[in-house]
């Protein structure tokens, strides 16, 4: 077997992104569509979808589709739509996600079972019911990517209370490891990414209130960039992580490493 001449070309590849009209996932998705990968988005809301579409239309080909994955039926009825459109998906990356935060006596159900059922419980069953499509566009030379989001908080103890976000990034982490040693017979990788702080919506806050303390125990002294997003979940979908799987990638500039 041969290298391929150019290891991160990605372009004609096609892609979903969750959770991909806003934060990181946005960042991934602009990243593949620049890159040459027919790139379809998801939220929650038409209108997100729309205006995440025509703004990635200016760098490539790109499709919003609204779907709120925390939802069986509806996630179910967006795998039947990707299915229908794209017989072969060679990367899904698995962002969407939601945090809730509160106070240990004070944590609702409620909070819990929205967090675990988005962040954790739609990427196994979204993947199940798109492994078709990944399987018939994964080779031995190069494999259909699976892409989770982990986080740093999944990697750590969390100064907050979001006990169920930090609980449910840590079993996607290890979710990835699973899905990985049973995927690859069918040409499938599953590798995780999980990133620290970056500037989103999900972040302003505790970034506004705490940005220089958090800043101080990252070594590389910055919040994450559209670059980073990018650049990470471009590799991973590249020849050139071919023979990576189970992996999951620190995207916090040391945070994690080095504490």
């Amino acid at each position: 077997m041969t290298a391929k001449k150019d290891l991160f070309d990605v372009s004609g590849k096609i892609a979903l992104v969750t959770g991909g009209t806003r934060g990181i996932g946005f960042m991934i998705a602009k990243g593949l569509v620049q890159a040459g990968v027919k790139t379809y988005v998801v939220s929650r809301k038409a209108d997100a979808c729309a205006a995440a579409e025509e703004e990635l239309r200016k760098y490539g080909d790109a499709v919003g589709i609204a779907a709120d994955l925390g939802d069986q039926e509806q996630l179910n009825k967006l795998a039947d739509e990707i299915l229908r459109r794209e017989p072969k998906l060679h990367i899904l990356v698995n962002n969407a996600g939601a945090s809730w935060g509160a106070s240990f006596g004070e944590f609702p159900e409620s909070g819990w079972d929205k967090v675990m059922d988005l962040n954790l419980k739609s990427i196994f069953f979204l993947t199940q019911k798109l492994g078709s499509a990944l399987q018939a566009a994964g080779t031995d030379e190069d494999p259909a990517r699976v892409i989770n989001i982990g986080s740093v908080d999944g990697l750590t103890s969390p100064d907050y209370g979001n006990y169920s976000y930090s609980a449910s990034k840590a079993a996607v982490h290890h979710l990835t490891r699973h899905l990985a040693a049973h995927l690859s017979r069918a040409d499938i990788n599953v590798n995780a990414i999980a990133p620290g702080p970056f500037a989103t919506k999900m972040t302003e806050q505790m970034l506004k209130a705490k940005g220089d303390e958090i800043l101080k125990v990252i070594p590389r002294r910055r919040t994450g960039l559209e670059s980073d997003a990018a650049g990470t979940a471009i590799f991973l979908s590249s020849a050139a992580s071919s023979y990576i799987t189970g992996a999951v990638i620190p995207l916090d500039g040391g945070f994690s490493t080095t504490r």
